[in-house]
């Protein structure tokens, strides 16, 4: 009983990094039809961003963490993204492994390829006890703010003017324009919002593993890809309940795998992931993608 309630914590914990760095990648695919491979380095960015303000209060390396990778992701859209908007797929998809590219370069060039130990959020390092159940402060922090995190979008997403033309771009991007929104507008707020839940990954990513490098990011993009892809490309709600269903399987492998066959545990996530793309091939919450990409 103990071992299971741990692992359902662990499972959620887990699953609303996951979530989060989904529904960030799913948010720019739903306006601009783009899997943009450098979340990672917005990933990335956030984690030095810590590294460097690690010594502040902890209110403020957090705030300024969010804004940096708030601007970041909006300026990436601003210099890199928005010239080829109109460009062939394959011209977008260069961008993003390009924008990926030189961030990552621009990282190891000011900061080195070395890991970088630290350490925050240490009040959270203690432990709780709920019965018998010893239960991290870290892992019941993650799973309160992922989950707030998630509901706070949802209701940017359906409550806000901005929010609902976002989703209404991601519809059908045609019939949102002849109705009234604008490109320039939508865009940016969806790469902002994409920057304030990649900066939320990288602040509990660092405080779990208390290790800063130039791929830092890219360990969870590709779970947050993933996802994406595995709840229906384009469907935000998939995406987020794929993040969740990838952490469970991720914990629930690491408990009950042998010992021999545990260091293979993402190669048994991902074999899943295949057959049930098989499956179901359009994703597990599939949404019906119309209008032109922007």
């Amino acid at each position: 009983m103990r071992i299971a309630v741990q692992d359902i914590i662990n499972a959620i914990s887990l699953g609303g990094l996951y979530a989060l760095a989904a529904l960030g990648i799913a948010l720019i695919f739903g306006v601009m039809r783009l899997i943009n491979f450098a979340h990672g380095e917005l990933i990335m960015a956030g984690s030095y961003a810590l590294w460097i303000w690690q010594a502040e209060p902890w209110p403020v390396y957090v705030g300024l963490t969010i804004l940096v990778v708030a601007i970041l992701a909006v300026s990436m859209e601003r210099i890199a993204f928005r010239p080829v908007r109109n460009a062939a797929p394959a011209t977008l998809l260069v961008t993003s492994f390009f924008v990926s590219s030189v961030l990552q370069n621009l990282a190891i060039l000011i900061f080195g390829s070395r890991n970088k130990g630290m350490s925050i959020l240490n009040g959270l390092l203690h432990e709780v006890k709920i019965s018998s159940v010893r239960i991290q402060e870290m892992d019941i922090a993650t799973v309160v703010v992922s989950i707030g995190m998630l509901i706070a979008v949802g209701l940017f997403l359906t409550r806000t003017l901005i929010g609902i033309q976002i989703r209404a771009a991601s519809e059908n991007f045609r019939m949102a324009r002849l109705l009234g929104v604008r490109g320039n507008r939508v865009i940016p707020a969806a790469f902002l919002v994409s920057g304030v839940l990649a900066a939320m990954v990288a602040i509990f990513l660092v405080a779990r593993t208390g290790n800063v490098y130039p791929q830092v990011g890219l360990q969870p993009a590709l779970v947050g890809f993933v996802a994406t892809v595995l709840g229906g490309m384009g469907s935000l709600k998939g995406a987020v309940a794929s993040g969740f269903l990838l952490g469970g399987l991720t914990i629930e492998l690491q408990s009950h795998l042998p010992a021999g066959a545990a260091p293979y545990r993402d190669a048994f996530v991902f074999t899943a992931v295949i057959l049930i793309l098989i499956w179901k091939p359009e994703g597990i919450l599939p949404t019906q993608l119309t209008g032109d990409r922007v």
